[in-house]
């Protein structure tokens, strides 16, 4: 290759495409685009509408950050045709039987195949489990392109790190690993993406370590959820709260700080399937990740039967009682609802015949209704025998007492206190968290 891939993005002679524009394709596409020029493609016309009057869809950026961006944002595949280098940020979700849903990823993978040239880069940032990039996205591109990976073109995966709702640990200051198909192409892509990756980039060793090493950081802090969740049980039945426990235990300077709670999202609720499936393939059974992923799934299920079981020891009828839900989306203030577990304590009091009132600041009803079948509350009312504080959202961070006590149907109401957020604020109510 004559001049460098980096040489000729940062010269604005080639051009870079993000192909899906996500939570997490649409800043790595901003970002680059204050550097480069920078085609951002998504199949969803409605969205890449949006986008192009400065929307964020995903309700995680502001207008002003579209603005200076050298950004074409479409859905048709003819503007990817001159695109040099192409980074696809697809979500990895996982099917009804907890299995890899490589469809978004392959469909993604065969865009950038019809258009893909000699020379041309791929660089993958979906979460997948070690060996899917060079097993089964590498074939894709060759056998529709009908080139030849490494001889005509190059391939790299550089896994997403982006945390929704957090505006701390962002693209530019959290250390991207990267890694390529051979020692070139390793730092041509790390080149790319040091441009915008302020806190640097680690080269790792080969595509599987970079795999591999995305996905065990989403395994390992499943684990160790799980392993808290576990002991809120146990503590539970001990009568002794978690919260002081682990507040205590945190005093020592090794102790690690997880705290017991809903694990759902697309990350950490679904990553480490990826991985007890590629286990699996080699035929080993995993046995640790396993049982953190039973734990975990079966929290909501918990929740609901613990707020039966207080409604009862309230001397009240199960069949007559109202629990009103708050917080909807699968963490504090974001708007997303993918893969949220809020759903399973829906459905646990559901199956009680407990009747079920479900408020989120944040959320759309419409996609509520679409996803789970469960429409939001508009406003909530004053006759519920229990709340269910089930997301930290900030606005429920500032209510008091008074105001859950306002909501109640008389003063033998049930507060569930999911993460513990007003442990000691709650005097009259009869309180509870995991």
């Amino acid at each position: 290759m004559s001049s460098s891939i980096y040489n000729k993005l940062i010269n604005k002679e080639a051009k870079l495409a993000v192909i899906g524009l996500g939570y997490v394709g649409l800043p790595i596409a901003l970002e680059f685009a204050k550097k480069i020029t920078v085609v951002g493609f998504d199949i969803n016309e409605e969205r890449v509408d949006l986008m192009k009057r400065n929307i964020d869809p995903s309700n995680e950026l502001d207008s002003s950050e579209f603005e200076g961006c050298d950004i074409e944002f479409t859905a048709n595949l003819d503007d990817l045709k001159d695109v040099q280098f192409f980074v696809v940020a697809v979500p990895t979700p996982i099917d009804d039987a907890n299995l890899p849903n490589l469809s978004p990823l392959l469909g993604a993978t065969n865009t950038v195949a019809q258009v893909l040239k000699k020379g041309d880069y791929v660089a993958f940032e979906s979460t997948v489990y070690p060996g899917c990039t060079e097993e089964d996205c590498v074939p894709v591109l060759e056998k529709v392109s009908g080139l030849k990976f490494k001889e005509d073109f190059k391939v790299g995966y550089s896994p997403e790190r982006i945390n929704p709702g957090d505006k701390e640990h962002t693209l530019q200051n959290v250390i991207k690993v990267v890694s390529g198909c051979g020692e070139e192409s390793l730092e041509e892509i790390a080149k790319t993406y040091e441009l915008v990756v302020h806190a640097g980039v680690h080269r790792a060793s080969s595509i599987k370590v970079a795999e591999a090493a995305k996905i065990i950081e989403n395994t390992q802090r499943d684990v160790n959820i799980a392993l808290v969740n576990e002991l809120s049980i146990i503590f539970d039945r001990l009568g002794i709260n978690t919260y002081d426990v682990l507040e205590a235990a945190g005093t020592k300077w090794n102790f690690l700080k997880f705290s017991p709670g809903l694990v759902g999202g697309h990350c950490i609720g679904v990553d480490p399937y990826y991985l007890t499936h590629k286990a699996m393939q080699t035929g080993y059974h995993s046995k640790v990740i396993t049982s953190g992923r039973y734990v975990n799934d079966s929290m909501g299920y918990y929740i609901g039967k613990q707020t039966v079981k207080k409604i009862l020891a309230q001397g009240k009828s199960i069949q007559n009682a109202k629990v009103l839900l708050m917080g909807a989306t699968f963490k504090e203030d974001v708007t997303d609802i993918r893969n949220s577990k809020v759903i399973d304590i829906i459905k646990e009091l559901r199956s009680f015949q407990v009747e079920v009132d479900l408020v989120d600041p944040h959320a759309s009803s419409e996609e509520m209704e679409h996803e789970y079948g469960v429409a939001l509350t508009p406003k909530a009312s004053n006759d519920y025998d229990a709340i269910i504080v089930a997301v930290n959202h900030a606005e429920y961070k500032k209510m008091s007492e008074d105001d859950f006590k306002a909501m109640m149907r008389d003063d033998k109401g049930v507060f569930v206190d999911v993460k513990g957020i007003f442990l000691g604020r709650i005097h009259d109510l009869e309180y509870w968290s995991l």
